[in-house]
């Protein structure tokens, strides 16, 4: 089969979150079982970016802005002539699609908010391609312009979602919400995300010496946007309470005096996050405990995940939860929040699942960080977590849907 498939942001700008990872794994996979596959995104800068990346070569004009061939996908970046932070205006778009689009069997679309994902959906409907929606965590529109969300919702997004031959949600949460929005079920289709694990994880102790934390120190990780979505306030909230109930332990009455845990924020900061974060902790007395690394890839970010005790994933609302996935890929037991779509493949087995609660949260990270009996059996329970995660399954999943579609096209 041609496949195209649509994204506001590609490989090589992890920066943008989950989107690129997941949609460069399924990309290549459906390459590797004898696909063709396009990738079609927005450019936010690819030739200074591959530059800096030494082995990746190097990327091609192409009448719509940039091409780039990385693993057997092909990937169109068109030009960018006004953005405004992840949402772009590229008017390379129509003519691609007027140039390109027939050439395709089906198109698969993820995320909402942008202006590829409409316009793209329309003339899949006018030219009779079978079209996919995969939404990723987006529906639901909780936190940050909100009102914008509802709106482009009513002009664009729902339309595209009505009119799609499939709906693709990665976790039970998610195909609540969008049956509560009022979605044919008929059309939503329930599949999970994979995790790509590196073949060989990075040794101990290259991230804690980089941030000069002791070998023997505790270690609570974060690594996401720092976003009201994902609550690292929250995170630092509960750090605070658990430090104080350690300090109160050890009768010393400074929080700063409290036993050798720290707390390391990595990603991108969103609408001045960081600030408050950083304040945050200089008033509650912890700020040498409490670390911020901006974004990690590659193996640098896998380096954190394997320095690190607990990895916490505080979000308000997450459709799957890659990062937590990851975290548990690299032998590190986890905390999320039942907001957060991989909860119950997680909950008991790799970590500890907790409501969207400073308390709650608080305890959970004291119970991982003083009972080592329960935090043994977690970590022995990673293994076990994440051969259920693998990328195989969702891949054939969507081979499955794609040539059903595309069969009714041509029947």
């Amino acid at each position: 089969m041609r496949i195209l498939k649509v994204t506001q942001s590609y490989a090589p700008f992890f920066e943008f979150g989950g989107p690129p990872v997941k949609v460069r794994a399924l990309a290549e996979r459906l390459v590797r079982r004898g696909h063709e596959v396009t990738v079609l995104t927005a450019d936010w800068g690819l030739d200074r970016r591959l530059e800096k990346l030494a082995g990746e070569g190097g990327a091609e004009a192409s009448p719509f802005g940039r091409r780039w061939k990385a693993n057997g996908v092909t990937a169109e970046y068109l030009a960018n002539w006004l953005h405004y932070h992840a949402l772009s205006w590229n008017p390379a778009l129509g003519r691609y699609l007027r140039a390109r689009l027939q050439g395709f069997d089906i198109v698969h679309i993820f995320g909402l908010y942008d202006f590829l994902g409409p316009r793209v959906a329309a003339e899949c409907r006018k030219r009779r391609i079978p079209y996919v929606v995969e939404p990723i965590g987006m529906y639901l529109p909780i936190v940050r312009n909100i009102w914008l969300k509802k709106m482009y919702r009513r002009m664009w997004g729902q339309k595209m979602l009505e009119q799609a031959d499939a709906i693709i949600a990665t976790a039970e949460q998610e195909r609540d919400e969008l049956l509560a929005g009022g979605l044919a079920e008929k059309k939503i289709l329930l599949r999970r995300n994979g995790v790509e694990v590196p073949e060989q994880l990075p040794e101990r102790g290259e991230f804690r010496g980089k941030l000069r934390i002791a070998p023997e120190a505790k270690l609570i990780l974060f690594l996401g946007r720092l976003s009201r979505k994902k609550s690292p306030d929250l995170l630092l909230k509960a750090f605070v309470d658990q430090s104080r109930l350690e300090a109160d332990a050890t009768k010393v009455g400074d929080v700063s005096a409290a036993p050798g845990v720290h707390l390391a924020f990595v990603g991108p900061d969103e609408s001045g996050m960081k600030k408050r974060l950083e304040q945050m902790a200089r008033e509650a007395g912890i700020a040498g405990r409490v670390h911020f690394c901006g974004p990690l890839d590659g193996q640098a970010k896998w380096a954190a995940y394997r320095d690190a005790d607990i990895f916490v994933l505080p979000s308000q609302n997450e459709n799957f939860g890659n990062t937590a996935a990851e975290a548990v890929a690299a032998g590190t037991p986890v905390i999320v929040t039942n907001q957060c779509g991989i909860a119950p493949l997680l909950k008991d087995v790799a970590g500890l699942v907790v409501r969207y609660d400073e308390k709650e949260l608080a305890d959970a990270l004291r119970q991982l960080l003083q009972d080592a009996h329960l935090y043994g059996e977690l970590q022995k329970g990673c293994s076990k977590a994440v051969a259920g995660l693998g990328w195989d399954k969702p891949v054939e999943e969507m081979e499955v849907v794609y040539s059903r579609l595309a069969a009714v096209l041509r029947s």
